[in-house]
């Protein structure tokens, strides 16, 4: 009987290798390459700053509390703290002191700081949002990309297939007298070029799977197996996916309706204006006079050594002394640096304007682009549709033709290599209609992940 630590381990090991090959979606990659990407994990730690800034711009509302120990050895001549005369007696002094300062108004600077900060804390978001969104449509694109290579790859060997089986059968042919063997060399080149095209295809599969591996950041020497796909489908041409809310499923006639929606790269560049607009009030705020209160307790111990004095602890109630100040600074003149900054900041705030409407004009071109684009190639791949299945008409009747002795070898070579074409157009046509469906979807506000 096997012990149970054996059965542990191949237990473990019949679940590490299911965990192998495990198969993913279109999703499961974007996912990964989200999870996985060195960019997107230093946007992270970026986001981290972000919210450790705004910790410090939270706590600049505090007081700001210290305290202090000092000692102090005096020897040959020096200033006796108790009768304020020279001695040269040495002496041992020991202060302490506790104090704490809160400014009062300072131009609203902490308030448009705070502000500002949280601002920033949410364009962060957004930006690292709209960085893991591009991601993600770079990986949906390669991964269709392998998708259409290994269409390709079986359209081939189905060819080669097809190929081998005319070979044969004119093979046959030839031995009773009714092919010759013109016709056979002729079969035999087409078999030798479909060979070369199933490594052709081969090769550029290999290519697009490195390519997916790369921006997935998955490793080169693990084997990637992706699942079957659901992009292509008998209804894709006809009922392209879309929205389900009322708010994204309808067409926008008003570009400034793009604000309403939850782009990652609007939302960024809006927030972008809003801390440039904070970090002019706090540049303005630079000219108003600050007010600041302070207070604070002191005391101290003072012994001529060799000499008798008073005690530590009735020294330090003697000595103890307790304050509270305000001050008052204003501005007069510092060069001309705080009219500068707010120029800079005002400049700033300017280009963050410009840059949002140049983002709110390219997303609704991306958009309309987008949208053209999937009409487009819903009605190529109708079309493609339809020649496809006139190409494979016309495929079966030139071999029934050639087998009946109506047609030549290389009739049957054109009508097969121009299926094979007409084929793969049409998957391109339908990858690339479930591409820019995916980015018309994303540009209505429809998350990709």
């Amino acid at each position: 009987m096997k012990s149970p630590i054996i059965l542990f381990l191949i237990l473990l090991t019949f679940t590490g290798l299911k965990a192998q090959q495990a198969t993913l979606t279109a999703t499961d990659c974007m996912r990964y390459a989200v999870e996985h990407n060195h960019d997107i994990r230093i946007g992270q730690l970026t986001q981290d700053t972000r919210r450790a800034e705004r910790t410090s711009a939270a706590g600049a509302f505090l007081p700001q509390v210290s305290a202090s120990i000092g000692a102090q050895y005096n020897f040959g001549r020096a200033i006796d703290p108790e009768t304020n005369t020279y001695t040269n007696v040495s002496t041992f002094y020991n202060g302490y002191s506790v104090q704490a300062s809160l400014p009062v108004f300072d131009g609203f600077q902490r308030i448009n700081q705070l502000r500002a900060a949280k601002a920033s804390l949410l364009m962060g978001r957004n930006q690292l949002r709209a960085q893991q969104d591009e991601l993600a449509l770079q990986v949906f694109e390669a991964y269709c990309n392998v998708l259409y290579y290994e269409g390709t790859v079986r359209m081939a060997e189905e060819k080669r297939e097809q190929s081998l089986l005319t070979l044969r059968q004119t093979q046959v042919m030839a031995e009773v007298g009714q092919k010759s063997e013109a016709d056979v060399a002729q079969m035999e080149a087409q078999l030798a070029a479909d060979d070369y095209e199933i490594t052709r295809q081969q090769n550029e599969l290999s290519t697009a799977l490195l390519s997916l591996k790369q921006l997935m950041n998955f490793p080169e020497t693990d084997t990637l197996l992706l699942a079957p796909s659901t992009l292509i489908t008998p209804s894709t041409p006809t009922t392209p996916q879309t929205p389900q809310t009322s708010q994204t499923s309808r067409t926008f006639q008003n570009p400034s309706e793009l604000l309403t929606l939850e782009n990652p790269a609007i939302a960024a560049a809006a927030q972008n204006v809003v801390v440039a607009r904070r970090n002019l009030s706090i540049a303005r705020g630079e000219l108003s006079p600050s007010i600041s209160i302070s207070g604070g307790m002191s005391t101290s111990f003072n012994k001529m050594l060799h000499n008798e004095s008073v005690g530590f602890r009735d020294q330090l109630s003697n000595n103890k002394g307790e304050y509270v100040y305000a001050s008052v600074s204003i501005p007069i003149f510092n060069r001309l640096q705080t009219l500068s900054s707010i120029r800079r900041q005002r400049n700033n705030l300017r280009i963050a304007e410009e840059e949002l409407a140049q983002k709110r004009d390219e997303l609704v071109k991306l958009q309309l682009q987008a949208e053209n684009d999937c009409e487009g190639y819903r009605k190529q791949t109708l079309q493609m549709q339809h020649k496809v299945e006139a190409d494979s008409i016309a495929a079966r009747l030139t071999t029934r033709k050639y087998e009946e002795g109506l047609s030549s070898a290389i009739d049957v070579q054109t009508s097969t290599a121009t299926l094979l074409e007409s084929r793969s157009r049409l998957l391109q046509c339908q990858l690339m209609l479930a591409l820019k469906q995916k980015l018309a979807n994303y540009y209505k506000g429809l998350p990709l992940l």
